[in-house]
């Protein structure tokens, strides 16, 4: 689906039918022209030919229930993975921005697949109606969108701020824009950027360690951007929003998740002037060599966070069992 391409074909239709049109992708979420009954017949047919809305994909529902991957196949043969995760009535899409990952961080696979290319703005939007027309069946919708799949959405920055603004827009996905979070390694130039944008979307960066030495080793973008950088544009942007940031730290047995580390890390975290951050403890899924962090050793961490008066929760783990959790995502 090409956005372009609607109004570039409904160019000699009547004002109007763009609106349609819009609505049947994004309200009536149909899959075929066939079924936009608010448009004549010979259109339908038209869209049809030039203008095809079927995705093809394979999925995967976790055993809960509550996970569903979908591996999306692009125009160009390459696959995208994308996954719903439902949290009671919440439902939560992870989106990927690019096919792979330039970034190359040592606990991902994803940045083990290495980087294929950039994501286009409708190829992102795809992967929302892709499992927004599978919740219509059940009367349900998708509430939240989370650019924490494949790839770096900073280094996509542009694709990917057009397609937030279409899943906010009223006459696109009409998604709150405090319901759509964006998570970067620390890409500064994108965290600037985000400060100035339109919308109050959630900013997260995925930091992993308190110190340089320890965070180069398993995000090697830190050489580039290291914490003191970060955490000085984490400053003027929570100055300009005053919206709350994430610290996204995933928890590796042995290697991130010793008590002192946590101490450094609730130092770093108190040096913001506002206390407008917090932090999600992530458990380290399964990708190769490292090994996840005990439950124990997880709270043991929060509360050295929780007893220096920094916000901290141990975020729950979706879809492991169908390689669809953080980290976990990757196309041949």
């Amino acid at each position: 689906m090409v956005l372009e391409n609607l109004q570039t074909i409904l160019k000699d239709q009547p004002s109007y039918r763009l609106k349609q049109a819009q609505e049947a992708i994004f309200k009536i979420l149909v899959s075929d022209w066939s079924q936009a009954t608010n448009l004549p017949k010979n259109l339908q047919e038209k869209l049809n030919q030039e203008m095809p809305l079927a995705l093809r994909a394979r999925t995967k529902e976790s055993r809960d229930g509550r996970s569903i991957k979908a591996s999306l196949k692009l125009k160009d043969g390459l696959e995208i993975e994308t996954v719903l995760m439902s949290y009671d009535s919440r439902h939560t899409v992870c989106v990927s921005s690019q096919v792979g990952c330039p970034v190359g961080c040592e606990f991902c696979l994803t940045g083990q697949m290495g980087f294929k290319r950039n994501l286009t703005a409708e190829e992102i939007l795809d992967q929302i109606l892709f499992f927004a027309r599978i919740l219509k069946e059940k009367g349900e919708r998708v509430s939240n969108v989370v650019f924490m799949g494949m790839g770096e959405p900073f280094l996509n920055m542009d694709e990917v701020l057009k397609a937030i603004n279409i899943i906010n827009d009223p006459l696109g996905l009409n998604i709150g824009a405090r319901s759509i979070s964006v998570s970067t390694v620390g890409i500064i130039e994108g965290i600037k950027k985000l400060a100035d944008f339109s919308l109050q979307i959630n900013l997260a960066v995925s930091l992993q360690a308190p110190n340089d030495g320890l965070r180069s080793k398993l995000v090697p973008l830190n050489k580039k951007y290291p914490i003191k950088d970060i955490f000085k544009a984490l400053e003027e942007y929570i100055a300009k929003t005053n919206r709350k940031a994430m610290i996204e730290y995933v928890m590796i047995v042995g290697v991130n998740d010793r008590i002192e580390l946590a101490e450094q890390l609730a130092v770093l975290i108190k040096s913001l002037p506002k206390p407008l951050c917090m932090v999600n403890l992530i458990c380290c899924n399964p990708t190769g060599k490292f090994k996840p962090s005990s439950k124990k050793q997880m709270e043991d961490f929060q509360k050295v966070l929780l007893e220096n008066k920094v916000e901290a929760v141990i975020r729950e783990s979706l879809g492991q069992d169908i390689y669809g959790a953080c980290g976990q995502l990757a196309s041949n």
